[in-house]
């Protein structure tokens, strides 16, 4: 049903290939492009917001007429924290549905060879089976906080499925757990829990605060995936994979808050106390994508937490900090 006609297993073989990275300034996206020249691909096609808005269906498909890439790999989104989902849900939904149908359709439509798309492990319902396997979508309701962007996201993994039935078209999906790495969104108001870690120890170093104060107990269990980890297993599932359902890919690995945090709070060299703030929410106990399938097919992680947070931090004193 719906598999395509020819191998999709030549990425790698071909250096010159024209491979259309959307979304290439964000975390994900500058990974990809890293990764890719790192491997020595030579034909990158990349257009900022600015030189190309992939809401407008007119200039999406001019853009695909003209340029004509073999591959093209999506990693380009509107995203945000809970605030933002709560205050925006109109722009999460429709800017995401907007940027995928019309990324989509056009890639197809003008002979792109293998297309793949990224989602996001809030696709899950919310009383999801921990590990989270493929198969928990839409088996119960979504976590309301952001389910306006997680519709999106379940949607664009529907779509690439029935071109795939219906045209026999080459398009994947691959659903990342939490990242993390270099060109992360560092904001004091809207970064997600690790990196709002590191701004926080850093700061407090800086200003040689006695003690950082952290919400909850510190109990909840996250799992973390280097974006470079991800980067990795885009160019291997664009090689290896063909194949109607999406894959999870994750570490696989599960640490507390708690821990996370001291882990954080050693590798920026914050020497005062972390305190618990007991009174603030946990938020869901315990969140874990099981990444089985994507093992199985060969794929491995290969960058510690420890060394992660290192190469992040690094990153981060060079180029957020101060600012």
């Amino acid at each position: 049903m719906g598999d395509p006609t020819h191998d999709s297993s030549d990425f790698l073989t071909d250096k010159s290939a024209k491979i259309f990275v959307a979304g290439h300034r964000g975390l994900v996206g500058s990974a990809i492009v890293r990764k890719l020249q790192s491997l020595g691909f030579t034909n990158l096609v990349l257009r900022s917001h600015s030189e190309l808005d992939l809401t407008r269906q007119f200039d999406v498909d001019s853009f695909f007429a003209a340029e004509k890439p073999r591959f093209v790999i999506l990693a380009a989104a509107k995203v945000g924290g809970i605030h933002a989902n709560n205050t925006y849900p109109a722009d999460f939904i429709a800017i995401n549905l907007q940027i995928q149908t019309n990324v989509i359709d056009s890639s197809f439509r003008h002979g792109v060879k293998k297309f793949l798309f990224l989602g996001s492990s809030c696709i899950y319902p919310k009383l999801a089976p921990q590990p989270i396997p493929e198969n928990a979508l839409l088996t119960g309701p979504l976590e309301p906080t952001n389910e306006w962007y997680a519709i999106a996201k379940i949607a664009g993994i529907k779509m690439c499925q029935a071109y795939r039935i219906q045209y026999s078209w080459d398009a994947i999906s691959g659903m990342p757990t939490n990242l993390y790495g270099r060109n992360d969104n560092f904001h004091p108001e809207n970064s997600h829990v690790l990196p709002a870690l590191m701004r926080r120890f850093h700061e407090a170093k800086v200003n040689n605060a006695k003690q950082v104060l952290v919400w909850g107990t510190g109990s909840p269990l996250r799992e973390f995936l280097h974006v470079d980890d991800l980067a990795d297993a885009v160019v291997f599932l664009m090689d290896k994979y063909s194949g109607l359902e999406h894959l999870n890919v994750g570490s696989g690995k599960e640490v507390t808050i708690k821990d996370l945090a001291e882990l954080v709070k050693e590798v920026v060299g914050f020497e005062g106390d972390l305190v618990w703030d007991t009174s603030k929410p946990d938020g869901t106990p315990r969140k874990l994508m099981d990444n089985s399938k994507l093992l199985g097919l060969g794929w491995t992680p290969k960058i510690s937490l420890k060394d992660g947070l290192v190469d992040t931090y690094k990153w981060y004193v060079e180029n957020v900090a101060g600012q």
